[in-house]
């Protein structure tokens, strides 16, 4: 049994940025993670994603991304980076280890994983919001005829066979999709609210730089503005907007339900698709959490800004822990320092 005073559990951007602000304090902490490699959970996404943030803007603190840092970065080029920052600061990185249970010990925690358990006075969440991948479940079921992938396995439009594809989801994973497939097929995308879009530059700044100089980027997730921004993600980038105009990309409500072969929309009107893609989002998975308080029926994280109600329990990484870049690259750092800080000096 190890024993250490922190235990990160996710090796991400989070997870990293933790270390790196623990690191710089007299506390043992080790970080571990499932994946083979640092940086996998980017690799294994879709081969044409590319970051809504600038270099400038995508680095984790300590370290800046090599390349023109207005630039726009790749999953593959961002997975290296995560990579080489862990081994730039020589953190302590368990990788291939898989947690299996997490219950109250003494004063801390007993995590139980592939790898041995381990106890720790301290323990950081930092494995985010993408853990297990949710189809919904329409009326009529899927017919066997169909191809359907979740935005986790998409990697490109090969995957499918030709012929018009329903993407179900009109978030921004959901609308880069569509914009990558409209290049070859008829694109149905089902959404279950209006799109809004905001463009990546404005008057040749980056998005990203105008949250920070006006503010938004720090307002409180209590504020009436975090409000009103979580009711409906934007679309970030404007690619998507003249193929909806050409009909290259046509907008449906929300699905409902199969009919036959056909996709049937909230509207009652009907879509014939020979492949889908649901773009439909992540749910929690935290089975292996066995402290009770810190989840609630529905199987979600209970936090105060990532501060468990239970002692010594943080989350990190997730949307909304202190403000709209929370669960963002550029949010990460700011989050981490703050918790950290809070472990070392507790109030």
């Amino acid at each position: 049994m190890k024993q250490i005073d922190v235990l990160i559990i996710g090796a991400g951007q989070a997870g990293l940025a933790a270390a790196y602000y623990l690191q710089k304090t007299d506390k043992t902490f080790v970080l571990l993670d499932g994946a083979g490699r640092i940086g996998d959970s980017w690799r294994n996404r879709y081969d044409s994603l590319v970051l809504f943030s600038p270099r400038r803007y995508s680095r984790l603190p300590g370290l800046a991304m090599t390349g023109d840092p207005e630039g726009y970065p790749g999953k593959d080029e961002f997975a290296a980076y995560l990579e080489r920052y862990a081994g730039h600061f020589g953190f302590p990185v368990a990788l291939g280890v898989r947690v299996e249970k997490m219950e109250r010990w003494a004063d801390g925690y007993r995590v139980v994983t592939t790898a041995g358990d381990y106890v720790a006075a301290h323990v950081i969440i930092a494995t985010g919001p993408f853990q297990r991948p949710h189809i919904p479940v329409l009326p009529g079921g899927v017919p066997e005829t169909l191809t359907q992938l979740h935005s986790a396995e998409y990697r490109s439009p090969d995957q499918l066979p030709d012929g018009p594809v329903a993407v179900i989801g009109g978030g921004n994973s959901g609308a880069q999709i569509a914009v990558e497939l409209a290049e070859s097929r008829q694109v149905m995308l089902a959404t279950g609210h209006e799109l809004v879009f905001i463009p990546q530059r404005i008057f040749g700044k980056s998005l990203f730089f105008w949250l920070g100089i006006s503010g938004i980027s720090r307002i409180s997730p209590d504020s009436r503005l975090s409000t009103r921004l979580k009711k409906g993600e934007p679309v970030i980038g404007t690619a998507l907007k003249p193929l909806i105009a050409a009909s290259r990309v046509q907008i449906a409500e929300r699905a409902v339900a199969f009919c036959g072969g056909s996709l049937v929309f909230q509207d009652g009107s009907e879509f014939t698709p020979r492949s889908i893609v649901w773009a439909t989002g992540f749910r929690f998975d935290y089975n292996w959490l066995n402290v009770a308080g810190t989840l609630n029926e529905q199987g979600q994280p209970v936090h105060r800004r990532g501060h468990s109600p239970v002692s010594g329990l943080y989350f990190l990484g997730l949307p909304w822990l202190s403000g709209v870049c929370s669960g963002r690259i550029n949010g990460v750092g700011r989050d981490a320092k703050k918790l950290v800080r809070q472990i070392v000096n507790p109030a």
